[in-house]
């Protein structure tokens, strides 16, 4: 393998690869030595590419825009479209808005075939019957989650009761029509689940929950694939 292609495909495993990855998994996903492996980085840092990390902690891209863009074969290009087209559809205005400008800003990346070709792309999403809109700021709830922040916010339920939440926002999953916010509930001390639509004058406040959140989404995700199992056990 010449040493360019080995980079590349460097590159393509630091992309891929959970992070921070170790030299030895980056060394074992290229075929070289550790020793090797390390130049490489070197060799990738003095190209431009930004990597942070060391020997003994691991390594994490973070994408440089002077470096020149990956290609995508046609089928990658086609599922990113197809998912970009899906996030149109089905997002709140906010990531409906982010995925059109995603869209934009990749045709004008691209060499002029593949740029070509996601104009005219084959795949394509439409939904006839989309998602209720949220009734709050979808982008300073996803900043929340980002800061691991408590957000309050007033609730009005399926049979119209109104509640004050205090929760720690972990994830927002779109079920069926709407959109709704897991959730680790300080009033309940349970996991909980709020529809976007249902809820009112949401408020970030200064207290971090930090770094609670992929941990309680974890747990919380684990219980709601138990309670699917279950379902499933007994309708069969």
């Amino acid at each position: 393998m010449s040493r360019t292609s080995r980079l590349f495909q460097l590159m393509q495993a630091l992309r891929r690869l959970p992070s921070p990855a170790t030299a030895s998994t980056l060394a074992q996903e290229t075929g070289v030595s550790e020793r090797t492996l390390y130049r490489d980085i070197e060799a990738l840092r003095g190209l431009g590419a930004v990597i942070d990390g060391a020997a003994g902690y691991g390594y994490t891209l973070i994408e440089d825009p002077h470096l020149p863009p990956l290609s995508f074969t046609d089928d990658e290009l086609e599922a990113l479209v197809l998912g970009l087209r899906e996030v149109a559809a089905v997002g709140d205005p906010a990531l409906a808005e982010g995925a059109e400008s995603a869209l934009l800003k990749l045709r004008a990346r691209l060499p002029d075939r593949q740029a070509q070709q996601l104009r005219h792309a084959v795949l394509t999403a439409h939904r006839f019957d989309p998602p209720v809109p949220p009734a709050v700021d979808t982008r300073q709830l996803r900043r929340a989650m980002r800061e691991e922040r408590v957000i309050r916010f007033a609730y009005t339920d399926a049979k119209g009761a109104a509640t004050a939440r205090a929760i720690k926002p972990l994830s927002i999953v779109l079920f069926d029509r709407s959109h709704c916010l897991l959730a680790w509930c300080l009033m309940r001390r349970d996991f909980r689940m709020f529809r976007l639509d249902r809820m009112d004058r949401l408020e970030l406040t200064a207290e971090s929950f930090r770094p609670e959140r992929v941990p309680l989404l974890r747990s919380y995700m684990e219980r709601l694939r138990q309670e699917m199992a279950g379902n499933r056990a007994c309708g069969g």
